[in-house]
């Protein structure tokens, strides 16, 4: 493509050990997003979360950007959706939460391309005014969506015909990776796009904007390049409207 579009992808801030240096304050974020996004195109620029973000920050910041991933971690704090936190709900990481809540809020206006995965459809979801749902299992009764710490799982998830999600990725059942104990409960202005057999909401869309979409599974960990793809057309078309 004659322009690479340039997108962002939300990270965390963690102590980081590496040859000599132990916990070292350190901008963090899998490779496997950054080699996903170059693969299809994009040139991937990874964005630290800011205590002090407030949407005029991010506006300034996605004013430099074609595009946004607002990336996979720890639960959003409860608060943040007027609930009491269930005891399960991990550390709250308040620096990604006022980041994200207000890159959801920003790119609404924008109507930038963005993709949230994992926590990031959770944080779309919360900064519409939605709730989330604080430990899956004990609605579902099992383990299957994050069996095990620390290890990716796989589960079926089946898109909902005629959504733009089914456009990418069709209608059969999905076999994807997965790693996640809380789901999204409600979303106002979100389309459902995706659901397991057990009822866990797996994806939703706004397709009033060009490429609004959030799944809660891992697509960076798996082979299939379909939504990262979709995302960086969505950017290079969003370019060339300039």
């Amino acid at each position: 493509m004659a322009t690479r579009p340039v997108i962002g992808v939300t990270s965390y801030v963690e102590p980081v050990s590496r040859g000599d240096w132990a916990g070292q304050h350190s901008t963090v974020l899998p490779h496997a997003y950054v080699e996903h996004l170059e693969r299809a195109g994009a040139i991937a620029v990874v964005l630290p979360p800011r205590f002090d973000a407030d949407d005029a920050l991010v506006a300034g910041l996605l004013a430099r950007l074609d595009g946004v991933v607002i990336a996979g971690g720890a639960d959003v704090e409860p608060i943040r959706y007027a609930a009491v936190p269930d005891s399960r709900v991990q550390s709250p990481r308040p620096d990604r939460d006022a980041f994200e809540l207000a890159v959801a809020r920003v790119t609404a206006r924008t109507r930038q391309p963005l993709l949230g995965i994992c926590r990031g459809m959770q944080v779309m979801a919360v900064a519409a005014g939605g709730e989330l749902e604080q430990h899956v299992p004990d609605r579902v009764g099992h383990e299957a969506h994050s069996p095990t710490p620390g290890v990716y799982a796989s589960h079926h998830v089946t898109p909902v015909e005629g959504t733009r999600l089914a456009s990418i990725l069709g209608t059969e059942v999905l076999d994807v990776p997965t790693y996640h104990h809380q789901a999204v409960r409600t979303h106002p202005g979100y389309a459902a796009s995706a659901w397991h057999e057990d009822g866990t909401l797996e994806a939703m869309e706004d397709t009033a904007y060009p490429f609004r979409v959030a799944v809660q599974w891992h697509p960076e960990a798996g082979t299939d390049t379909r939504l990262f793809d979709a995302l960086v057309q969505a950017c290079s078309a969003n370019q060339q409207r300039g």
